[in-house]
């Protein structure tokens, strides 16, 4: 109101200005990996610095993005120019872009200025996590500056000094978790100090504050990939955390996670090659059963257990020749704990209970002598028959040609028809020594093979 002002003061200072921030090469990747997790028509909260403007530009090939964000700077100028931001399927406020404050250059107030596009609010209305979760598939990205191997993140000081203040982030991740779709987000860079120190840390420094729980982390993203902790044990949560930190540190914070009898005492170390991500896919088979798969991963020996334990007797003889009872953990440590390049395994994971399943598992462990590998794979007994294994095992198939492999190698009881089937789909080169008891099997692998399609039917095996 007018009557409450009480003076007005001219000044011919230039208006206060901040550039966007250049992303680095590691930011960029963990941009690229958060806009994995990002579907169309969702709606963004990112924040300043270099990783929200890499998540932004990242986001360039989506559709009907909105915004609800406390601030946001001149990195979402050409989304919106783009037309990828343009809060059509917003379901609080569509067609605007909600935010209380923006930080910039002059173009950035040159173009909200009278943009009807923008709708500032206070603080109370745009950082009330039930506002936030008004809006369905909500995406919070909040920065840290170091998060423990529990899962507990720092935002806010370096040690009992203060950085800066929490702001907005825990309304945000809590807002965001209660969105229907909605992905709350952690993102840092895996070290500071040029590399000298790791951001995954054993515990927090003395004296640090916790900004956001363990209880409402779900995923922490660095250059290195994602760890999703919601609903995981302790033990997952450092694996998964570890799996993405730094590999100058990786050791360093097992041996800490062992110390502190957060994982087993003989945990196997990660591995220090890069989780690939590219050979992560979705396929739809019939009936709609919609299965994703991905290379496996430390954090999944629970997922593991779970499927060899649903085995009927018959399918656990056909896979390991005798009725074992009891998967040893060492062994489920060396078959979660790959490096990817020499041996891979994939596994097929559904929607299950408002969880993950793992349904599926295909794996090869390479000769390091020769171009060939040793080949196995296993399906739950309610899903087979449906075109599954066949499609797993011959994704499999391209991914060990991308690494130089040949021939596939198994031993298979003269009784298992289903998994000769399999080979005879994936290669018209198949070798066979013996007819009773166990076959021995040659694959050799086609060097063009089929393409693997995403998201269409397959027929039934």
């Amino acid at each position: 109101m007018c009557s409450r002002i009480s003076a007005f003061v001219k000044s011919e200072l230039p208006i206060l200005e901040f550039p966007i921030v250049t992303s680095s090469p590691e930011a960029k990747l963990i941009g690229e990996y958060i806009a994995s997790l990002v579907d169309d028509g969702s709606t963004i909260q990112t924040g300043i610095g270099e990783i929200p403007s890499a998540v932004v530009a990242a986001l360039s090939g989506k559709h009907d993005l909105g915004m609800h964000t406390e601030m946001f700077t001149e990195a979402v100028i050409p989304l919106i120019e783009s037309g990828v931001l343009n809060g059509a399927k917003k379901t609080l406020l569509p067609g605007k872009i909600v935010t209380s404050f923006c930080f910039g250059t002059r173009k950035l107030y040159d173009y909200i200025h009278d943009n009807p596009a923008f709708e500032f609010r206070p603080t109370e209305f745009t950082n009330d996590p039930f506002q936030i979760a008004r809006n369905e598939k909500m995406v919070a990205v909040s920065s840290a500056l170091e998060v423990d191997l529990t899962g507990q993140v720092c935002a806010d000081s370096i040690g009992d000094r203060f950085y800066s203040g929490f702001g907005g982030q825990l309304d945000f991740m809590r807002g965001s978790a209660r969105s229907n779709g909605g992905k709350p987000i952690i993102a840092l860079l895996s070290t500071a100090k040029k590399g000298g120190l790791s951001r995954i840390v054993p515990r927090l420094k003395e004296g640090a504050g916790v900004v956001t729980t363990r209880a409402d982390v779900h995923y922490v993203v660095t250059e290195y990939g994602l760890a999703y902790l919601h609903g995981k044990t302790v033990r997952e949560r450092a694996l998964a955390l570890i799996n993405i930190a730094h590999p100058n540190f990786r050791d360093e914070l097992l041996r800490a996670a062992r110390e502190r009898k957060l994982v087993h005492p003989q945990q196997i170390a990660c591995a220090a090659t890069p989780y690939p991500r590219k050979y992560e896919i979705t396929h739809t088979f019939a009936e709609g059963l919609k299965v994703s798969f991905r290379p496996v991963q430390p954090s999944d020996e629970g997922l593991l257990k779970e499927l060899f334990y649903s085995h009927s007797p018959e399918t656990v003889f056909q896979r390991y020749f005798t009725p074992l009872k009891h998967l040893p953990q060492e062994q489920v440590q060396r078959f979660v704990t790959l490096d990817y390049e020499n041996d891979m395994a994939l596994v097929g994971l559904i929607s299950f209970e408002r969880r993950q399943k793992m349904i599926a598992v295909a794996r090869y462990f390479r000769d390091r002598a020769t171009t060939e590998a040793e080949v196995a794979l296993t399906l739950h007994d309610d899903y087979q028959k449906r075109g599954i294994g066949t499609y797993l095992m011959r994704y499999l198939a391209k991914v060990a040609v991308d690494h130089g492999i040949t021939t596939f190698r198994a031993d298979v009881l003269s009784g298992n028809t289903g998994m000769m089937r399999v080979f005879h789909k994936i290669s018209r080169k198949v070798e066979v020594e013996g007819h009773e008891g166990v076959q021995k099997v040659r694959v050799t692998l086609p060097r063009t093979s089929r393409p693997i399609t995403p998201d269409q039917d397959a027929p039934a095996t």
